[in-house]
């Protein structure tokens, strides 16, 4: 029997992330096939594909689509339409890490439905997103998350620079952040694309309050999300490993990896 063709994937951006991915589709998962890579710097793409053992080509953002049936964007957040709209266009899947740049871009959302596209946001470090997917089939009377993050997870972050304020000189709980997901998604593109995708899947990004804090006493990002709603009150507590990035937990690239092999598992769990 003739074996089906293998599922092209390929990953936009080398980050942490993207070579966590790239490292495992390398290695093989089952139904799959790592087609390309993508990013800033081709040269120093080349070394890590070489340090990591894989042999794909590295293109530009535009010329992944036409090797690519799905694609896994690990870019910095402004990068997000180039590629999505390449994909999207062409009726192509892309697996979008940068969620919150979704919240400034539903026309993204409008071209995957005129063109037969999908757009996944993986669960990524937000325990329960399923609870709260089901949730949201009823009605949501409230949600709120509050973030706790070590100073070097939130260097850097556009609303920390406007607030001018020394991560580093912060010695005891401090809360930089209390809005909508929305206005978190813009004050912090790089830091909570976790609360995006809680107000994807949930309530929506302006019923979805979130408190941001620098906590000098934790070493992990650390999220609790609180939830009353028509079928279930609950909350839920994730303290994530930071990876080689301090802003991205370690559980983001496995939760990628996980939602890749359940695309061709006899048995998948899990909505």
């Amino acid at each position: 029997m003739t074996e089906p063709p293998k599922t092209r994937v390929s990953v936009a951006g080398l980050g942490a992330v993207g070579r966590e991915l790239v490292q495992r589709l390398g290695a093989g998962i089952n139904g799959m096939s790592l087609s390309a890579v993508s990013a800033a710097d081709h040269e120093k793409a080349k070394r890590t594909l070489d340090e990591l053992g894989v042999d794909v080509p590295v293109l530009t953002l535009d010329e992944l689509e036409p090797v690519s049936d799905i694609a896994i964007e690990c870019l910095p957040a402004h990068l997000l339409p180039v590629l999505a709209e390449s994909m999207l266009s062409a009726g192509k899947e892309l697996i979008v890490l940068s969620a919150g740049a979704l919240l400034k871009r539903p026309d993204l959302v409008s071209l995957a439905e005129q063109h037969g596209g999908r757009i996944i946001v993986p669960t990524g470090a937000l325990l329960g997103l399923d609870a709260v997917g089901a949730a949201a089939e009823g009605e949501i009377y409230s949600v709120k998350m509050t973030t706790r993050k070590p100073p070097i997870g939130l260097a850097g972050a556009p609303h920390i620079d406007s607030q001018h304020l020394d991560v580093e000189a912060i010695t005891e709980p401090t809360l930089v952040f209390s809005g909508s997901a929305r206005d978190a998604a813009g004050g912090f593109p790089a830091n909570l694309n976790v609360a995006a995708a809680l107000a994807l899947a949930g309530a929506g990004p302006e019923r979805t309050q979130v408190e941001v804090w620098i906590d000098p006493s934790v070493t992990r990002n650390t999220h609790h999300i609180e939830i009353q709603a028509e079928a279930a009150d609950f909350s839920m507590t994730i303290e994530n490993v930071p990876s080689e990035n301090p802003r991205t937990g370690r559980i983001t690239a496995l939760s990628v990896i996980r939602l890749l092999r359940k695309r061709h598992a006899g048995l998948a769990v899990g909505t």
